[in-house]
């Protein structure tokens, strides 16, 4: 029977600690959740504004359904193009300082379009080795030439480029690394680009809301603009909602409007989502305490979690990895601190390289500090 060899892989997976399992939310995203029917203090969401349970998203969210109702119906290109979702793809380009934008159901989708509609035989994508699993795919998808530079080694893509003899040339880089959580060199990549004629893609998913002024995202942390600059992010973590948005310069949304496969067949969002989503730009633009929050909330984890036998990764973003090792003692500290009332995701490979397993503890404005100091007396008590 086929099933063997795959109940096989699946104990393999199991013996080495590499087996996924999900656990069942039953309330709200939040601080404090219940999972399973226990309650627990969490660290492990991506709700870094906490917006994705605020009452003016679930008002507007009412709203909006009693207005468009509860489905699209059809793909944009179809009838499912709603004026809710113009008026949100208009805010979200005025928001980030580009001309034009077009949403996308998830992030997933938003690369594997973007990158497929802009390169192909011929060309070639020049891509970090520590980028989201939905860049790699998209650029293996393409069916360009793929060249991997070493993580943020702006010298090794430089020479990589070098090389480049013809076609078009595409940069693909995570903004904010969702596993490390540095930040890519943007200003030498888009010196990089400008130097060697290529486009740039940023996959701001975890910088969008929590970098630059009033959560504009990386390029504002940057202070810098460039029409070859194409920028996506996600609409599921600070933002508190659902779905993605590429910004960029008229003739590539244009372009991606007319070729990407994964705008083009499939079912456009709810409406209803779409005005959550101004509700939510509305509050990242007016709320700046948020991120100042979350500043303070990271300085306070930072300096709390010195003299750990694990090393806690360099970040100043919301993601905070703490570095195990093994797959098995990531494992064991993250149920540790489970049945302690405190919930840490171990992140084992091939989500990270091997030997480089960790608990990815990440912070949310929501978080108090006396959330923190539980966090970090539950650690050195483990140590111990």
């Amino acid at each position: 029977m086929p099933f063997t060899k795959l109940q096989h892989e699946l104990d393999a997976r199991d013996a080495q600690g590499l087996l996924r399992r999900r656990r069942t939310l039953d309330s709200a995203q939040g601080v404090r959740i219940t999972v399973d029917g226990k309650a627990y203090l969490s660290f492990c969401s991506n709700d870094y504004l906490g917006l994705a349970n605020h009452p003016q998203l679930i008002a507007a969210l009412r709203q909006g359904a009693q207005q468009f109702g509860a489905g699209s119906g059809a793909s944009h290109l179809v009838s499912g193009h709603f004026r809710a979702h113009q008026t949100l793809e208009q805010a979200f380009a005025e928001f980030v300082g580009k001309p034009e934008a077009l949403s996308f159901s998830t992030g997933y989708m938003a690369n594997l379009g973007a990158v497929q509609a802009l390169v192909g035989r011929g060309d070639t994508v020049f891509a970090d080795k520590l980028n989201h699993a939905s860049l790699n795919d998209a650029m293996l998808l393409s069916r360009a030439e793929v060249k991997r530079y070493r993580h943020n080694d702006a010298a090794h893509l430089a020479q990589l480029l070098s090389q480049a003899q013809s076609g078009r040339k595409l940069i693909i880089s995570d903004a904010v690394f969702s596993m490390d959580g540095d930040i890519a060199p943007v200003p030498e990549l888009l010196a990089l680009c400008e130097k060697h004629d290529a486009w740039l893609l940023l996959d701001d998913a975890h910088g969008f809301g929590v970098l630059g002024e009033q959560g504009r995202g990386v390029m504002s942390h940057f202070r810098l603009t460039s029409p070859r600059i194409i920028y996506m992010a996600t609409l599921g973590k600070a933002a508190g909602v659902s779905g993605a948005f590429v910004a960029a310069e008229a003739v590539v949304i244009d372009t991606l409007l007319q070729t990407a496969r994964s705008y083009i067949y499939t079912t456009a969002s709810p409406p209803a989502l779409s005005v959550a989503l101004q509700a939510s730009l509305q509050l990242m633009s007016a709320e700046e305490w948020r991120r100042e929050r979350l500043q303070q909330l990271i300085r306070q984890l930072r300096e709390g979690l010195r003299g750990l036998p694990w090393a806690l990764m360099e970040s100043s973003t919301p993601i905070q990895p703490l570095l195990v090792g093994s797959n098995e003692a990531a494992l064991g500290l993250s149920d540790s601190l489970r049945a302690r009332g405190i919930w840490v995701p171990a992140i084992r490979p091939p989500t990270v390289p091997l030997g480089t397993a960790r608990l990815r503890i990440t912070l949310s404005a929501a978080h108090e500090g006396t959330d923190v100091a539980e966090l970090i007396g539950a650690l050195h008590e483990l140590a111990r």
